[in-house]
């Protein structure tokens, strides 16, 4: 596996180190094939939600015609989503599983993901499939329209007659509450941050997920700061998007602590942390992180 950078500026804060392949207890060999794309799947506890997620999104790319990978990785679950994914591996050699030693958070599952990902371009999707991979065409032509990354809005959407979005009412009332702050303090000029559906050329994601540090939900924000700051170009594009019940997003205290790291972002980029001062890690995979307070949707 070709090496990938990482930010020789990581945050302040204590971390644990675990295995030298940084934190990886099991990643399913790949081939040697490019492929056109990549899905990063980050899983938590997910051996209920994910595997009809996994079959959809199969099904879909099989149907394309065009070469791709699923990456799985499974961030320290305590059930059989492990299980699941090997299930799902031995009927579809495109799946490849990656295993973390312990509950690292969001932001470090979809890093570990983008890390060992090759294809092309490359999306990372929530493993609860509240939106349909079936979306992955309207992103694609924002690449196609010389975007550089393309993230799903729930918001545009639920503004378009055309689109549907199924949200509980006191989800969507803070997550209105949380973009006001947001367009405030951090990213301006994109009305939904966090929609679990982002696309990137492979290029960028690289470059963004190197300098990357945020562990929890915020992850997205610190994307999106960072991009902004090196003038990448954002397409932010409606999709249809239904919430699943097992969420394990908690609204008021997952706030609280996105409102954290968000502040802690701009105290980053304002030291000169988001600047691209990188060098390539032993292994291919950067050292192992740890969050005080692990977070998945």
């Amino acid at each position: 596996m070709a090496q990938l950078p990482w930010c020789t500026l990581r945050r302040q804060t204590k971390r644990s180190r675990h295995t030298p392949t940084g934190g990886c207890l099991n990643v399913t060999p790949c081939s040697t094939q490019t492929p056109s794309l990549s899905v990063i799947i980050p899983a938590y506890n997910e051996a209920r939600r994910l595997p009809l997620f996994l079959q959809r999104v199969i099904a879909h790319l099989d149907q394309r015609g065009q070469s791709y990978e699923i990456l799985v990785v499974d961030d320290g679950s305590q059930d059989e989503t492990a299980h699941a994914v090997r299930l799902a591996a031995h009927h579809c050699p495109h799946v490849r599983l990656i295993q973390l030693t312990c509950n690292m958070g969001k932001g470090a599952a979809v890093r570990r993901g983008m890390q060992a990902a090759r294809g092309t371009i490359q999306l990372f999707a929530d493993a609860d499939g509240a939106t349909p991979i079936e979306e992955l065409g309207r992103l694609e032509a924002a690449l196609a329209a010389e975007a550089d990354l393309a993230i799903g809005s729930r918001a545009l959407a639920s503004h378009n007659p055309a689109f549907t979005v199924h949200a509980r009412w006191h989800r969507s009332l803070l997550g209105s509450l949380f973009n006001n702050v947001v367009q405030r303090l951090g990213v301006q000029h994109i009305a939904d941050t966090q929609c679990g559906f982002k696309l990137f050329r492979q290029p960028v994601a690289q470059d963004l997920f190197a300098v990357s540090c945020v562990d929890g939900y915020a992850f997205d924000l610190e994307l999106l700061h960072i991009a902004r700051q090196r003038r990448y170009r954002i397409a932010e594009v409606p999709i249809n998007w239904t919430d699943q019940p097992g969420s394990k997003v908690r609204p008021w205290r997952d706030g609280v602590l996105m409102l954290r790291e968000l502040l802690a972002i701009r105290k980053r980029d304002a030291q000169g942390l988001y600047q691209p001062r990188c060098r390539p890690v032993p292994g291919g995979v950067e050292p192992a992180l740890a969050t005080a307070e692990p977070t998945h949707s």
